[in-house]
């Protein structure tokens, strides 16, 4: 399942797990208009794309005015993006996402992958996380943990707990 950033806040905050508030834009136009509509003084414009690496690609800035929001969806929609994880494609910036700008106290990393070596379901956790989860794992790699989740049993509170606690 491939979800963009927004589709996956949408579904967070149905089950009343805290995100920024945001909107999706498809033009720069819309693009202020979501930023006048969130009431803040500064904004995150994240290009959407089924990538991690935005950030490192140009895909995510931090605007302070309104037409820095302008400009940044401007440069961001149409552009095409290269990360790490889009095996070699360039993919498309259609929409974006203006987010309230938050002050950043801690940035951790949580996932739930499909662990095809394994074949099973694999949460990945780690306190060091955030965009810079690549080098925690090539520089400190026992700073990140890996919970296994039995195909049979499936998801117990044991390993939710174990993954809590990596974070």
């Amino acid at each position: 399942m491939n979800l963009h950033e927004y589709q996956a806040k949408e579904l967070f905050a149905k089950y009343n797990i805290p995100v920024p508030n945001g909107e999706v834009a498809r033009t720069p136009d819309e693009a202020v208009e979501a930023a006048k509509s969130l009431g803040c003084d500064m904004w995150v414009v994240k290009a959407q794309v089924h990538a991690g690496g935005r950030g490192k690609a140009g895909g995510v800035k931090l605007a302070k005015t309104l037409g820095e929001v302008k400009q940044y969806a401007t440069d961001m929609l149409g552009m095409k993006i290269q990360t790490y994880q889009t095996g070699g494609l360039a993919l498309p910036v259609n929409e974006v996402l203006i987010t309230e700008a938050a002050d950043i106290e801690q940035e951790i990393y949580l996932s739930l992958l499909l662990d095809r070596t394994n074949q099973c379901l694999s949460f990945v956790a780690s306190a060091e996380g955030g965009v810079e989860i690549e080098e925690v794992a090539r520089t400190n790699p026992e700073k990140i943990q890996t919970i296994q989740i039995n195909n049979v049993e499936g998801l117990f509170p044991y390993a939710c707990r174990k993954a809590g606690f990596a974070m």
